[in-house]
């Protein structure tokens, strides 16, 4: 077949950058013909909270991907839209994660789809977005409606989707980051970090906005300092802040934090990955909202045990008291699944439950799900 992915690819960073290439390898493997579209412009600097949205590291040799969407030209989207109709792939492959991307997308969908021959399928994130803003729906409503088919991970988003289109929709679970390499020995991890041995480490990872809940997190490790039980044990929040900084230094300032929360607020190189999560015993996600979470997918590929609370798709893949524990996105509750995890006997038995569960989380499964989405779609059509 011939396959066009449409989304970010190198050398914009991050987890969707790394969905994108890794199933056009999947896709390529298999002996199709793959052209992977990404960006000349993602997010207009206003829109962008970060330090930068690329990275330096060369494009990967094994990928053809080209640069040639800009999302805020609509000139732009007419004559990629154009490009595409004419090469007539089978299908183009579109990631969606928010809704600012449905102007760009739909466009080039709909001109793309005219030549009668290629269909339109998206692995979709999220429909709601974590942050709303007044023109969410119907910018949904103009992207979702121009796409044939739908790859989501989790029931929320499914349960969603079905507000704005019937079209097909096939579930797979998110797979496993398995670029980041292997898990590490923790000494060489802590050396590497700048960490002492004799220290335990739980670890908050990722992007910091306000819906992940790490205010949640701080408050629930002031509440476990105040009862003595943080003695030989610190968290680290490695990540860069895409929320203002300023309230959570004032909040750990005033529970008295200073020496128990370690700030990397910077963006994780992926070669960097490993060490965070071979350093630490578990991962904390105390998101107050969520569909589900690339970061429980690098938890699993490093058998990292977790705390996850009951929001979203986020129980699905986390099953409780076997990977990890789930909690309600609350500080009394959040203290007390971290004290129950720090038992030796308690993560062990996680971390083999990690083990069994990632199982689950294939490459190989999200892309066959995909081609079985588009044989269903083009008999459909």
């Amino acid at each position: 077949m011939k396959i066009t992915v449409l989304g970010p690819a190198h050398p914009y960073r991050g987890g969707l950058a790394a969905i994108m290439e890794t199933m056009a390898r999947v896709f390529g493997r298999r002996g199709h013909e793959v052209v992977v579209r990404t960006f000349t412009l993602q997010y207009p600097s206003l829109l962008f909270p970060g330090e930068s949205q690329t990275v330096p590291t060369p494009a990967p040799q094994d990928l053809r991907i080209e640069r040639c969407v800009h999302t805020v030209n609509p000139f732009n989207w007419w004559r990629v839209g154009r490009r595409i109709r004419r090469e007539r792939p089978d299908f183009i492959l579109m990631k969606y994660w928010t809704p600012f991307m449905a102007p760009c997308f739909g466009t080039i969908a709909r001109i793309a789809r005219r030549n009668g021959h290629t269909r339109l399928l998206c692995q979709i994130d999220n429909v709601e977005p974590h942050e709303h803003h007044l023109f969410d729906r119907p910018l949904n409503r103009y992207f979702l409606r121009a796409v044939d088919g739908f790859v989501y991970m989790s029931e929320q988003v499914h349960r969603e989707l079905r507000a704005y289109t019937d079209a097909p929709a096939l579930f797979s679970p998110h797979p496993l980051f398995d670029h980041f390499g292997e898990r590490v020995e923790r000494g060489r991890a802590c050396l590497r970090l700048g960490l002492e041995p004799s220290v335990r480490y739980a670890l908050f990872f990722g992007l910091v906005r306000d819906y992940k809940g790490l205010d949640l997190l701080l408050d629930a490790w002031g509440r476990l300092r105040r009862e003595g039980r943080t003695a030989e044990r610190k968290l680290i929040v490695a990540g860069e802040f895409y929320a203002d900084k300023a309230p959570y230094l004032r909040q750990i300032a005033e529970l008295g934090l200073q020496d128990e929360v370690l700030l990397y607020d910077r963006f994780i190189p992926d070669d960097e990955v490993k060490y965070y999560f071979s350093a630490a015993d578990f991962v904390v996600q105390p998101y107050k909202s969520a569909t589900q979470s690339g970061v429980t997918q690098v938890a699993y590929q490093f058998c990292t045990p977790m705390i996850v609370t009951r929001v979203g798709g986020l129980p699905e893949i986390v099953p409780d008291d076997r990977a990890g524990f789930v909690c309600e996105p609350e500080a009394g509750e959040g203290a007390r699944a971290i004290d129950r995890i720090w038992d030796d006997e308690t993560l062990d038995r996680l971390r083999a439950g990690c083990a069994e569960e990632r199982k689950r989380f294939s490459w190989e499964q999200m892309c066959s799900r995909v081609a079985e989405l588009y044989e269903r779609v083009k008999s459909e059509n």
